[in-house]
C-alpha cells in the first residue's frame, strides 16, 4: 500500500514558500467556469496552507493548450473564482512566461498566508517534454516545499506534476501530497489492493482497448467482473455471438477470449450482458428521440447496433452488485447522455447508491454519469481523474505520485 507524507507531514510552515500543484482544468464557456468541482476539491489544502501561515503558490494547466499562449485558456477566471471561495485575494500573475520575473516579484512580495496564482503551465511548452529540467527548476525555485494535489495531471510526468520534486528535494525541501491526492489513493489504492470483499468491479465504456491492462489486472484484485457499455460487444462477438452493427474491436477479440479463459482459470465471476437495447443507427444528435427494442445479446440483429444493456442485464449486475463489500466502477453501461440509453447507467448507479459497500467511481465518463444522473452524494468516493484511475486500476505506478516523499 502506498504511504506517502501528506501536507498534514509539513511542519513549521509559517514564512515558508509552498508550490501547490491543484487541478483547475475546469470546463470554460466564454469565459465563464461552468463547473467548479475541482476548484472546490482543493480548497481544503489550500486553507490548511493558508491557516498555518505559509505563502501559498498554486499552479495549474488548463486546456489542452495547442496553439500557444491564449486568453481563452488563462488561469484568470479560476484567480477570481478562488478569490471569492477563499474570501481573501488571490493575486494572479497573467504572465505568460509562467515562472517569470513577474512571478518571482509576486512571490517575493508575499506576506505569510497570501495566496499566489501563476498563469497555465502549459503555456510553456517545457512543461509537458521529456526536457523540461530547466522549467522544473525554475518552479522549485520559487519555493521552499512542494505539494501534488492534482491527481487529475498525477498520471503525467510534467514538469509541474513531478520534475520539480528533484530540485525541492536538492534545496531540502519537501514532497507531500495533498488532501484531494491523499483521498484518491486511499481510496483506490485500498479498494483494489487491499479490499474488503466480495469485490466486484465495473467496467464500461466504448473500447476494449483504453482498458486492456485495467481488464487483466482487475480480474486478478476482483471476485466477480461486469463488463457493459460499448467494449461488452468484442468480448460478445469472442463467444461466437453476433452482434450485428455494434461497436466491435476486431483486433482484440483474440484478447477477449483470453480474457475469458483467464476469468474461467482464476475461479472469477466475468458478467457480460444477456439482453440488450437496439437502434438502427447511433443517435444524432447524442440526446435526439430514438426508436429502440431489447432483445438477448446473442440476437441481435445484423442490421441493428446494441447502445445500452437491457432489463434482464440490469437486474443481473445489481445483484452482484447488492452482495459485494467494494464496488469499483469506471464507464458508463451505453449512450447514457440520451435519456432513452440512460437505464443501464443509471440502474448500476441506483444499485451502488442502496448498497452498505464502499463505493468508487473511478472519473471520467462514469463521473459525469453519476453527477448528471444525481447520485453523486451516494458514493463513497469520486475520483477526479479519468485518465489517472484507470492508470491506477492498471496497477501502474503514477509519476506524481511516485514523486512525493515516504513515509518514514
Amino acid at each position: 500500500m502506498l504511504n506517502k507524507k501528506s501536507v498534514d507531514d509539513l511542519k513549521n510552515l509559517q514564512g515558508r514558500k509552498v508550490l501547490v500543484r491543484c487541478d483547475f482544468n475546469v470546463p470554460l464557456k466564454n469565459g465563464v467556469i461552468t463547473d467548479e468541482t475541482r476548484i472546490v476539491a482543493a480548497l481544503p489544502t489550500i486553507q490548511k496552507l493558508i491557516d498555518n501561515g505559509a505563502k501559498v503558490i498554486l499552479c495549474s494547466h488548463l486546456g489542452k493548450v495547442k496553439n500557444g499562449p491564449n486568453e481563452g485558456e488563462s488561469l484568470a477566471p479560476v484567480a477570481a473564482r478562488l478569490t471569492e471561495k477563499l474570501g481573501k485575494e488571490v493575486v494572479f500573475v497573467a504572465d505568460y512566461n509562467v515562472t517569470g520575473e513577474a512571478a518571482t516579484n509576486a512571490v517575493n512580495a508575499m506576506k505569510d498566508g497570501d495566496v499566489v496564482l501563476l498563469q497555465n503551465t502549459r503555456f510553456r511548452g517545457e512543461e509537458e517534454t521529456k526536457n523540461g529540467d530547466a522549467l522544473s527548476k525554475e518552479f522549485a525555485d520559487l519555493a521552499d516545499d512542494y505539494v501534488c494535489d492534482a491527481f487529475g495531471s498525477s498520471h503525467r510526468a510534467h514538469a509541474s506534476v513531478a520534475g520539480v520534486t528533484k530540485y525541492i528535494s536538492a534545496k531540502g525541501g519537501h514532497n507531500v501530497v495533498g488532501y484531494l491526492m491523499q483521498k484518491e489513493i486511499d481510496f483506490l489504492g485500498n479498494a483494489v489492493d487491499n479490499p474488503v470483499r466480495p469485490f466486484v468491479a465495473i467496467l464500461g465504456g466504448a473500447k476494449v482497448a483504453d482498458k486492456l491492462n485495467v481488464i487483466s489486472n482487475l480480474l486478478e484484485k476482483c471476485d466477480t467482473l461486469i463488463i457493459g457499455g460499448g467494449m461488452a460487444f468484442t468480448f460478445l462477438k469472442a463467444k461466437g455471438y453476433g452482434v450485428g452493427q455494434s461497436l466491435v474491436d476486431d483486433e482484440k477479440i483474440d484478447y477477449c477470449k483470453e480474457m475469458l479463459a483467464k476469468a474461467e482459470k482464476l475461479g472469477k465471476n466475468l458478467l457480460l450482458p444477456v439482453d440488450t437495447v437496439i437502434a438502427k443507427e447511433f443517435p444524432n444528435p447524442i440526446d435526439a428521440e430514438i426508436e429502440v427494442a431489447t432483445v438477448d445479446s446473442d440476437k441481435i440483429p445484423a442490421d441493428m447496433e446494441g447502445l445500452d444493456i437491457g432489463p434482464k442485464t440490469r437486474e443481473l449486475f445489481a445483484d452482484a452488485v447488492k452482495n459485494a463489500k467494494t464496488v469499483v466502477w469506471n464507464g458508463p453501461m451505453g449512450v447514457f447522455e440520451n435519456p432513452t440509453l440512460a437505464a443501464g447507467t443509471k440502474a448500476i448507479a441506483q444499485a451502488m447508491a442502496d448498497t452498505d459497500a464502499i463505493t468508487v467511481i473511478g472519473g471520467g465518463d462514469s463521473a459525469a454519469a453519476v453527477n448528471q444522473l444525481g447520485f453523486a452524494s451516494s458514493m463513497s468516493h469520486i475520483s477526479t481523474g479519468g485518465g489517472a484511475s484507470l492508470e491506477f486500476l492498471e496497477g501502474k505506478e503514477l509519476p506524481g505520485v511516485a514523486a512525493a516523499d515516504d513515509k518514514d
